[in-house]
């Protein structure tokens, strides 16, 4: 800090003594021109004393921003000639620029980022992989003024050998035709005369080149990737959607809502993972589980006597009864009537624009891969020796198992975990890392663990499951754990370690579209595979693995596949929700601590106990956080976590205001109806304020009052 106002200072200097002092006289027209003779006698004389003070002064005019450059560039044509000036003034220029690009991140750069840190990381991003093409384009046209881009590039990521490499070389253009016209220094009135509206045009053109280049690379690139396949002279369909799941479904929704030709290929269940084995099921099975919870404990409500019993085959009966009222929602009949042609089978794609399923052949301008994702099941010996359980298959149970072993501490893992051990089963819950849910804060990790400890739940952290034994008293999951064995019986074992993209079997390997290191479907902004004619949405495509998060890339895939000739947009990942429904419900959006942390975020964090608010209190749910990150010193919210009953609910909230940019204060102003638990929203923005009172202010209005009462 003391360095960056040190920096500040002397910038202010110079800067204020080029002007108390008029140097800007020296940097004019009139004056080079009267001095052209005096000034070339000294450099006959002096070439190298000359050089250096020209070479010097122009990295100083040039690194604080100053006007002259350009004036300095024609004294150096007039001077030093056309070769040496252009040499001298092609070096002189691109170490000023990047001096102040230097300046510009140093200085201001951390500020930006914590103010607009959010809507910066696309930009950023873009930078990052085109940005010598960017800087490179507007530093070919000098309508740009090339002090305000060494400022505007400080603030990116981009390199700095970067940045000079590019502005040597792409400022050569205007460098020449400035120095060139500097030796006819005799015929110049001005500057501006020097930029003709021919040269303009000229350099705009060249501007363009860069640009006109990319899109013709791109376009070539396209055809290499669609050479051996023949492109049908007409098309059947506007989009072939593979996969009937929440993201499938959305985009097959917003392609017929907009007449487009759409149909729908699904080769097991409509609705996917999420109505039939992942979301739907789950949360039926966890409300099930609760109720046993609150009879268990209904002497806190003041209920004696209460007393229940578990007919899980009829709790199963349930979960499948729910599926069924739901299903309807995601019908084949629902989306034929919609405008869909849905088709039941196996969709394979043969060509870019061709997908066969059975024995018929569909032609179509685009292709959407909506194949979700599958249970990943970790290579642990023994483990297919065991009929083993994963998300997909555990709603086939219509017995409840005695003990039960969850392999996994992530959402589902933790979700089923609870809820098992509520309906009866003894559950161990076996985790390799150091906290359950690795995606969240530490503290808000073991507040969940914490509750499934108090429950009965046996959580065994940085246990590392090593091999499955069947023996003649059962099967047992053998763990190391502080390097020592542990052997854990089971009955049933439940596999949630994680889930995998489902991109096999159906033609993207004979294509040859690129996967990613974590195994989905690799893609660019706009949701395009190699072939952008194919996309591809939700868990085959991550990088969020959820149902909303599906649904919110199909309007991306369905807009850019369809009108993508007119515009293009890029699917938006800012303000991302989730929860787990754990009890407590954790729900987070944006940043947490500790990835705060990794990104080397400012931030400050507010709380707000959940034990203090009186609805939570009157409903015995007293337990739980409110956790909101922002920007020090101001109400702009960089992410929260909530901990507590329905924080799923209570943080649509926060999603509102970070997507719309409201601030804690906003919140704080709003009116909530009392006594309800969203008005622990409001609380924890009465936190931040009273943490950020105007100390002074309030020290002269209490001076005012007293001086008042006399």
């Amino acid at each position: 800090m003391q360095n960056r106002k040190l920096l500040i200072a002397i910038i202010v200097v110079l800067v204020a003594a080029f002007f108390i002092f008029d140097v800007g006289r020296f940097f004019s027209l009139e004056y080079i021109k009267s001095e052209q003779a005096a000034l070339a006698t000294l450099y006959d004389t002096r070439p190298l004393l000359v050089i250096a003070v020209f070479f010097f002064g122009y990295i100083a005019v040039t690194a604080l921003s100053l006007p002259g450059a350009a004036i300095m560039t024609l004294a150096a044509g007039a001077l030093f000639g056309l070769f040496t000036g252009t040499i001298i003034v092609s070096f002189a220029s691109s170490i000023g620029a990047t001096l102040a690009f230097l300046v510009s991140r140093y200085l201001l750069r951390d500020t930006i980022e914590s103010r607009f840190g959010e809507k910066l990381k696309t930009f950023n991003r873009n930078i990052e992989k085109d940005g010598a093409f960017y800087l490179f384009t507007v530093r070919l046209v000098p309508v740009f003024p090339f002090f305000l881009v060494n400022l505007v590039m400080g603030l990116t990521r981009l390199k700095t050998g970067v940045f000079y490499l590019v502005s040597q070389v792409g400022m050569l253009a205007g460098t020449l035709v400035y120095v060139n016209a500097g030796t006819q220094l005799a015929k110049i009135d001005s500057p501006s005369g020097i930029l003709s509206p021919t040269l303009l045009f000229s350099f705009a053109l060249l501007g363009i080149f860069p640009l006109v280049a990319k899109k013709l690379v791109e376009f070539f690139k396209a055809r290499k990737r669609y050479s051996g396949y023949e492109k049908p002279d007409s098309f059947d369909q506007d989009i072939v959607v593979l996969g009937a799941g929440s993201g499938g479904l959305v985009t097959s929704y917003i392609g017929a809502v907009v007449k487009a030709r759409v149909t729908l290929i699904e080769k097991h269940r409509m609705g996917g993972d999420c109505l039939n084995t992942g979301c739907v099921p789950s949360k039926s099975l966890i409300r099930s589980s609760k109720l046993m919870h609150d009879i268990r404990h209904s002497d806190t409500y003041g209920v004696q006597n209460a007393s229940g019993e578990i007919d899980f085959a009829r709790t199963m009966q349930r979960v499948h009864g729910v599926i069924a009222q739901i299903e309807p929602h995601d019908s084949a009949e629902r989306y034929e009537g919609l405008g869909v042609n849905v088709l039941m089978g196996e969709g394979r794609i043969t060509s870019p624009w061709t997908v066969q399923v059975g024995d018929k052949t569909l032609t179509t301008r685009n292709i959407v891969i909506a194949t979700g994702g599958l249970p990943f099941v970790p290579p642990i010996p023994g483990l297919d020796k065991v009929d083993y359980l994963t998300s997909d298959n555990l709603w086939e149970l219509d017995t409840l198992p005695a003990r039960l072993v969850v392999l996994g501490g992530g959402p589902i893992g933790c979700e089923l975990a609870q809820a098992f051990r509520r309906l009866g089963s003894e559950v161990v819950q076996v985790e390799r890392g150091s906290q359950l849910m690795k995606r969240e804060d530490p503290d808000v990790a073991e507040r969940v663990r914490q509750r499934f400890e108090s429950e009965g739940v046996n959580v065994l952290l940085e246990t590392q499951a090593v091999e499955v034994k069947s023996t003649e008293d059962g099967a047992h999951l053998v763990c190391e754990k502080d390097g020592e064995t542990v052997s854990l019986p089971f009955d049933r074992i439940i596999v949630a370690v994680g889930r995998k993209a489902n991109t096999s079997g159906f033609g993207l390997e004979e294509l040859g579209i690129s996967l990613t290191e974590r195994g989905t479907v690799a893609t660019n902004d706009y949701l395009q595979t190699d072939f952008p004619n194919i996309y591809a949405v939700g868990d085959v495509a991550g990088p969020y693995q959820f149902t909303h998060v599906a649904a919110h890339q199909a309007w991306y895939a369905a807009v850019n596949s369809l009108f993508g000739i007119f515009k293009k947009f890029r699917a938006d990942y800012r303000v991302i929700p989730w929860a787990t429904f754990t009890d407590p419900e954790v729900a987070r959006v944006g940043l947490n601590e500790t990835e705060a942390k990794q990104n080397d975020t400012p931030y400050e964090v507010t709380t707000y106990g959940i034990d203090d608010l009186d609805r939570a209190i009157a409903d015995s749910s007293d337990y739980g956080v409110v956790k909101v990150l922002t920007v020090p010193g101001k109400d702009k919210i960089l992410g929260v976590t909530i901990v507590g009953v329905h924080a799923g609910d209570l943080i649509a909230e926060y999603v509102l205001a970070m997507k719309h940019g409201l601030g804690l204060n906003k919140i704080l102003g709003t009116i909530h109806i009392y006594p309800t638990l969203s008005e622990s929203n409001k609380y924890v923005a009465g936190e931040w304020k009273r943490a950020h009172q105007p100390e002074r202010l309030l020290a002269m209005v209490e001076k005012f009052h007293a001086w008042r009462r006399g």
